[in-house]
């Protein structure tokens, strides 16, 4: 369980990542007794571990009964890239959100929804209340207008099939025509902005994000009052963009 003094350790899973450690080393498998070998694992314990490993996906019993790694541990990787590459976006944030004195958003288009992968607010520069889900809100937020915008008309269509332009407030736009009318005939904008369309009191701009295979936006979300100063820091949004463009181009 741990020495004196030392953290105190759970036995069972240290002889289970051992045993994944182990799986690992051998690319066509190996069986339960091997693995024992390997490890000094009594092999009645391996048995049980292996069986709840498999259980839960981290391994996979072949057919002549050796054991590989399992797809969890693909899933694992892939969130664990995702964590990487927000820590290091993240910064990049923040230092917006000071220089405006504004919440910074970050959403990516996946699998046909706009999700917002991460938010950086302050005392100073609150967040704003999503009260609708940000998912089913993409036509009333300037980072989701910004997604749909770089969207051919099937893929907006798709979108829209699973989310109804709700009406939100007296501003938004509920009828999918105008909407993609407002969204081509500003292609050629430089920013994508929504007042008042998603909450009363807030306006939000949004610019594109993208290395060539994900889409997504960054914006901010400030006082409607204040949006003036928004539109007059637009260079600082757009090199903030590129620096997250970069880092995604970056991830491995």
């Amino acid at each position: 369980m741990g020495s004196p003094g030392g953290p105190t350790l759970i036995t069972s899973v240290q002889r289970a990542m051992r045993l994944m450690e182990a799986v690992g080393a051998h690319e066509s498998g190996a069986p339960a007794k091997q693995l024992a070998r390997e490890t000094g694992t009594p092999l009645a314990t391996t048995y049980h571990l292996l069986r709840t490993l498999a259980h839960d996906g981290y391994v996979r019993k072949l057919d002549d009964g050796g054991y590989v790694l399992g797809d969890r541990l693909d899933s694992l990787h892939s969130e664990s890239r995702g964590q990487a590459l927000l820590s290091r976006i993240r910064p990049v944030l923040a230092s917006l959100r000071d220089g405006l004195g504004a919440a910074a958003y970050l959403t990516f288009y996946e699998d046909g929804e706009i999700r917002v992968v991460e938010i950086v607010d302050g005392p100073q520069a609150p967040r704003v209340d999503l009260w609708v889900g940000f998912e089913d809100a993409g036509h009333a937020t300037a980072l989701g207008k910004c997604v749909l915008r770089d969207l051919d008309r099937e893929a907006r269509e798709d979108y829209l099939s699973r989310h109804p332009l709700a009406d939100l407030t007296p501003r938004t736009i509920t009828r999918s025509e105008e909407l993609f009318r407002r969204l081509d005939s500003a292609s050629a904008a430089p920013l994508v902005v929504d007042r008042e369309e998603y909450i009363l009191g807030t306006a939000c701009a949004a610019v594109p994000v993208h290395d060539g295979t994900t889409l997504g936006s960054l914006g901010v979300s400030i006082q409607a009052d204040r949006f003036d100063r928004v539109q007059e820091a637009e260079a600082q949004l757009f090199s903030t963009a590129r620096r997250v463009s970069r880092a995604l181009s970056l991830t491995i």
